[in-house]
């Protein structure tokens, strides 16, 4: 595979023309390094058009581009419609594709196509059954990352022990289905990875918890469709066929694993069916267009607004309960199963969470008496008061230094003092009350997991409520191409020259004199003629090239701007 002067020098020429961002952006689609020590443009084109970067180059391409890449050599003519193949190097802006370009896809092997969509048909009925688990399971997911973020591992993917710990809890049905769902709530904006260690819930997370089942689908589904790869999108804002995706890129060896997972969380979100056909409420979006919801809601579970309060602190929904609702019962009680007929336990601890939220018992009682269809059972009002009555023996808020400060029954506070599971908090004695070394929010929080009767208050002593949620930012934090390459950038147009012919020259006679390589020169005489020259370069420098004159057997100095072109001899 060879680097052709000419093409390296035409790619050169074009890359100088380009702004910071198109720059970016290019260096982005070609996996360049960003440590890269390219000194000039002239380094970038021929650095592009090396084999090595070729052959990973070559792996981005489409199969509609290979195609039009295949017709236009087979036919000695410019690429039809190149801009996208420019955008990347791999042809001239006016589609002509560069000679390493066209051994590189000469030379390119196919891999072998992943095996995807090659289950049965399902009815939308079933389809709108998987829809509802897995919307339900995500929701349970998204839950547990509100209480506490969930841990990943280096590869992003989530923790075995947190896997684990959702499937025995009946979150979800299969380590696999808890990855799967993990990957979908990333790529909708439901969960951002913080660091390498944890997944937390965001904003947009909270919110689409608050949403019904078929809205829920639906957001999800918009994400996960404009963020498919540009190879499977169709000209209307849809996908192609599926049974065209295995073969989107032919070159890439990653592609079939990659194609494989996309598959399986499009069935398993209920867009696409095992076949890769897809619902009938998704038919006019997979076109591009939008949903019909209302097919969808027609096959979904009846979504209820009340449930029956049990002697034995119990809650149960005769079937799906309403998102606003289940979001709120939950943060008093918790939920035991996850059928359709939702059970909620209520204890001591979760009844003093809701309290430590912000709740009273007269708004947990009045919530409740409007939820139940049996009025609010004897044992249940009891514990209400019972917790509601203990809650507050302890109080936390910051005192007139900043400090945070824990005031309120001596002995509980004497409990605190020499509670060994309390050490990180560094509770220090002070009068009659603790100061700790940690803020108010973490203070509160450890005392209330420890199960003490704690109250968050202000720095005046009024009550004020803590939202526990671990909220992660909403945007993934992932640079712009500039912002990673803009030290290469700029480096580069600061050594950009504005006559290209003549730094293309004077790079040429450089590389002679380093490899003492013998070189025809046309030189242009005083009397305006032309003539040639062959020497062995020497020296370059002070505008002179110096060379040994082989026919004469002199050495000769030239001036750089009497030197039209160079040439192998």
């Amino acid at each position: 595979m060879t680097v052709t002067a000419s093409d390296a020098r035409s790619l050169a020429t074009h890359l100088a023309t380009l702004d910071a961002d198109a720059l970016a952006d290019l260096f982005a689609a070609r996996a360049v390094s960003p440590t890269s020590t390219w000194a000039d443009f002239f380094d970038v084109a021929e650095g592009l058009l090396e084999p090595a970067q070729l052959a990973r180059a070559v792996a981005t391409v489409t199969d509609h581009e290979v195609a039009a890449l295949r017709d236009a050599l087979a036919a000695d003519r410019a690429v039809d419609d190149p801009a996208d193949l420019a955008a990347r190097a791999l042809v001239a802006p006016d589609g002509t594709v560069y000679a390493a370009v066209a051994d590189a896809v000469r030379a390119a092997e196919p891999v072998a196509p992943a095996s995807v969509f090659t289950g049965a048909p399902e009815s939308d009925a079933a389809v709108a059954e998987r829809v509802f688990g897995s919307a339900a399971s995500l929701a349970d997911l998204l839950h547990s990352a509100a209480k506490a973020p969930l841990a990943r591992i280096g590869t992003g993917a989530l923790s075995a022990s947190d896997r684990r710990r959702l499937v025995e809890s009946g979150a979800v049905a299969t380590a696999e289905d808890a990855d799967r769902l993990v990957a979908i709530a990333d790529l909708a904006g439901l969960l951002v990875g913080v660091g390498e260690r944890s997944w937390m819930v965001t904003n947009a997370g909270l919110d689409w918890l608050r949403r019904r089942t078929a809205e829920r689908w639906d957001l999800v589904a918009h994400s996960l469709r404009t963020q498919l790869p540009p190879a499977l999108r169709s000209d209307g804002g849809g996908w192609r066929a599926t049974e065209e995706w295995a073969g989107a890129h032919p070159f890439d060896p990653a592609w079939p694993d990659r194609i494989a997972e996309l598959a399986a969380l499009w069935v398993q979100w209920g867009i696409l069916g095992p076949d890769g056909t897809p619902s009938g409420w998704a038919r006019r979006f997979a076109a591009g267009g939008e949903a019909d919801l209302a097919a969808l809601q027609a096959l979904l579970p009846h979504e209820v607004d009340k449930v029956y309060l049990q002697n034995d602190l119990t809650a149960i929904a005769p079937g799906p309960l309403e998102p606003q609702l289940d979001l709120r019962l939950r943060t008093m009680a918790r939920r035991e199963s996850r059928a359709q007929a939702a059970t909620y336990r209520f204890t001591a601890e979760s009844i003093g969470a809701a309290l430590a939220g912000g709740e009273t018992a007269a708004s947990l009682t009045d919530f409740l008496t409007t939820l139940s269809l049996t009025g609010v059972p004897q044992p249940l009002a009891y514990e209400i008061e019972r917790s509601a009555t203990r809650h507050g023996r302890l109080r936390v808020g910051p005192d007139a230094k900043g400090h945070t400060r824990i005031s309120g029954d001596p002995d509980l506070l004497e409990a605190l003092a020499v509670d060994q599971a309390l050490r990180p908090l560094g509770l220090l004695h002070d009068g009659t009350h603790l100061l700790s070394r940690s803020g108010v929010d973490t203070t509160f929080w450890m005392l209330s997991d420890a199960r003490y009767p704690v109250l968050a208050v202000n720095i005046d002593g009024e009550p004020r409520a803590l939202d526990r949620h671990h909220v992660g930012e909403d945007e993934h934090s992932a640079p712009t191409a500039l912002t990673q390459y803009r030290t290469l950038v700029e480096r580069l147009q600061a050594n950009s020259s504005a006559d290209t012919d003549a730094a293309w020259l004077e790079r040429e006679l450089d590389q002679a004199v380093r490899t003492r390589a013998v070189v025809t020169l046309d030189v242009r005489m005083p009397d305006g003629s032309t003539r040639e020259v062959t020497v062995e370069a020497a020296g370059l420098g002070g505008g002179r090239l110096r060379g040994r004159d082989r026919a004469a057997d002199v050495e000769r100095t030239l001036p750089l701007s009497s030197i039209i072109s160079v040439r192998p001899a």
